[in-house]
Parts: structure tokens; sequence; C-alpha cells
């Protein structure tokens, strides 16, 4: 994979604005996951690595939007009803096989081609059968009710672009274009792992001072749900021959390594002499709140983080930087979550000077209009917080009050992490 290039970190000893630093990932890194082909049954939540470019138009011909009757609008009466003999049948599938007459209608069913001269089509509940002929009322639209040749996708047009997360409708406008394999970029292979004398895995004992491991667990959860293939190397101790080995390990056969806590500078930090031994690590003093140091890096030529170690701000942190790392290595286009305002429901007083996310849930209020309450604890270590709140308040650098009705930028949980 390309290196993360020193000039990255030009802001390392002075607080980097967020979106300053979210500019210097998407530009710096290029995807280094390989490409394979696979059929529209896998596609799902894959990222198209190329263009994909329609050979055909679709409809590829005029035809009909409902069951009803074709007809030449110039035959019809602009004040009376218009009777017209039925001069043939046309059924999906079933061109006509002949040619039209002026003043005669055709039976035609929903995306059956529209012959040729008729140019309009009644809905069959809005006439009459009498017999062989059909009763028309006056007033219908010239071309009512008629679909066009290519007027989804004209031949030649690229219907995808590289770089796409694919949902069910571009693998169906995919499929509708006659594809049924696509190419596109492999999972990100991703390890993640724990350091810590006090770490324990939920299945073993947690003697006193220790803590149970709630970091992997949530950050092998968004990697999952950001289509990567996840590797979980449990915990390791406090040892930095112990870890440098993990890593070492883990770099030759992955993509991306993470890692949470364990990256400061105390004398049982070993995370950072690890990496350093093995490559190089960078501190990004990010103008953000919550969120202490987050550390990008290399182990041979591997691509390091290192995330906070308390669990809101490793979340928080992983979701608005490391998301855009995660996304870009994997080929992905489209970087940034959409911001969505909402009126608030509280009042706020930030310090203004970096940028800062509280934990929200949205709820109604008595005119119907979903508004953002905030959860009452906001320590970065309340995990709970982030279960009730459905997600993020991002109050912008140059903001210091929120009065309540105010509009504020809000990040739902599920557009960050689908």
């Amino acid at each position: 994979m390309p290196p993360l290039k020193d000039d990255c970190f030009a802001h390392a000893d002075e607080l980097t604005p967020l979106d300053v630093a979210l500019d210097q990932l998407e530009t710096t890194l290029e995807p280094v996951a390989g490409i394979e082909k696979v059929s529209l049954g896998e596609a799902l939540s894959r990222i198209l690595a190329e263009d994909v470019r329609s050979d055909r138009d679709v409809p590829p011909h005029d035809n009909s939007a409902v069951d009803g009757y074709a007809v030449f609008y110039d035959d019809l009466s602009c004040d009376e009803d218009t009777r017209l003999p039925l001069g043939g049948r046309i059924a999906a599938g079933h061109p006509l096989g002949h040619a039209t007459k002026r003043g005669e209608a055709y039976r035609i069913f929903t995306g059956a081609p529209m012959p040729d001269g008729p140019d309009t089509v009644f809905m069959q509940e809005d006439v009459r059968v009498e017999g062989d002929d059909v009763i028309f009322p006056f007033g219908i639209k010239q071309g009512a009710n008629r679909r066009f040749k290519a007027e989804d996708v004209s031949d030649g047009s690229v219907i995808l672009a590289r770089g796409k997360r694919l949902r069910p409708q571009e693998i169906g406008l995919a499929a509708s274009v006659g594809r049924s394999e696509l190419a596109v970029y492999k999972k990100l292979r991703v390890a993640v792992f724990s350091t810590g004398d006090e770490v324990r895995d939920p299945s073993d004992d947690a003697p006193a001072g220790c803590i149970y491991d709630a970091n992997r667990f949530t950050v092998m959860g968004l990697l999952g749900r950001l289509g990567c293939t996840v590797t979980d190397l449990g915990i390791l101790q406090d040892d930095e021959a112990t870890i440098g080995a993990a890593l070492a390990a883990a770099a030759k056969d992955h993509d991306l390594l993470f890692t949470s806590g364990g990256v400061s500078v105390g004398d049982e930090d070993h995370i950072k002499p690890a990496v350093e031994s093995l490559g190089s690590l960078h501190f990004w003093r990010l103008a953000i709140k919550p969120g202490r140091p987050i550390a990008f890096g290399q182990v041979a030529g591997t691509a390091f983080v290192g995330l906070p170690g308390n669990p809101v701000a490793a979340m928080v942190t992983f979701m608005r930087i490391a998301r855009t790392m995660v996304l870009r290595l994997s080929g992905a286009a489209d970087l940034r979550p959409t911001v969505y305002r909402v009126p608030a429901a509280f009042c706020f007083k930030a310090k203004g000077e970096r940028r800062e996310w509280l934990r929200a849930r949205l709820e109604k209020n008595d005119d119907g209009v979903n508004c953002a309450h905030l959860f009452p604890a906001g320590g970065s270590g309340v995990l709970t917080s982030m279960v009730a709140s459905d997600g993020l308040v991002e109050v912008a650098e140059d903001l210091t009050q929120i009065e309540e009705g105010d509009l504020v930028d809000f990040l739902p949980f599920s557009e960050m992490c689908p």
C-alpha cells in the first residue's frame, strides 16, 4: 500500500482543525484493496472498482405504463366521447406484428411495446367496452401513460461510478442493463487488538482492578458495518516485545491495523515504541472533543491507527476520522456522512475553537418535528450514552451557544456506519 506520507501530519505540533485533517486523508490515501468480479447476488454493500457503462437503452422501446388502450391522439374528439374499433392486442414481450391504422384502438398491457403510430394510452378503467368497440372519454393529454425509449438509461451512459457503495437499487440498475457481475474492490483486511494487563475478555473473569474489553468489539463491529474483513487478535499484555511481534505478524497479511488506548507516553504505554521500532508513528492533535490525540502510522508498510482508550472517544473518533481512512483505503468515493439540520431541544454553551460532539436522541415535539435531546451524562467513558442516542450533534469550532429551538447539525449513527 502507499505509505502515510509525513506531510499528512504537518500540523502535528498544533491543534489541527477537523476539516483540514479529513481533506489531507482524502487527498493523500489511495485504495489498497485488490479487484475481483462478483455476481450481482454477492455485490451488496461492495464498492465498485470501475465505472459501469450501459450498452443499451432502458427501456429499449416506447412502452405502455398501464393496462389499457393505445390510440392516435388525433383520432380523439376534444369535446365528446370517441368510439373506436379494436384493431389488435399487444402484450409485454409480444409486439403487434402488423401495421396500425388510423381510426383504430389497440388493447395494450403494462410494459408492452408501443406500436408505430399510436401515441397515447387510456387506462382500462377509464373507458367503456361495447362489443368490438371502445368508448374513450374526452380530455386526456397527448402522450399520456406512455413511457419513452431510453427515458431511464441511454446507450453509452455511465450509470454507476467507480467508488460507489452498492445498495439494492444500484444492483437492480446494473441488472436492468444486462450486467450479471460487477468488478468490485476486495474487502479491506483489518486486524484489531487491545493491549493492557488490566483488560480482560468478556469470556474471562475480571478481578479487582481489571476491566472488560469493550473497545475491541465496538471497533470490530464498526469495521464490519463498513464492509471490512476483520481479524480479532485478542488482548496483548503490556510488553513491548510481545506487542511488536504481534503487530509485525499482522502487518504481513492485513491492509490496516487498529488498536485503542496505549499510545500515550506513560511507562506502560508500549504501542508507541513498538510501532516506531517497526515503522513510524505520528500523533495528530486535533481540535476536537471528545478524543485525545489520534495516532496514525505504518507497521512494515501497513497502515496503523491508534484510537483513544475511552470507549465513547474511540467510537466518535472512528466515526468522524478513522472512517474516512477505512473508506478511502477500501476504494470508496463518498467519504463524508450526510449532515441533517434538526431543532435543538436543549441549551448548550461551548468553549469554541474545537469541533465538539454531543450524544443525542431524536424525539418528535408536539408539531411532529424530530428534535435533538441530549443524553444527560457527557463523559467519554459513558458507553450507555451511545446506546441511548440516535447520533451526534456536531458543534462547529466557531459556535459558542446553542439555544432551545436553534437548528443544529445532526449525524445519525445509521449514516456514519450503515
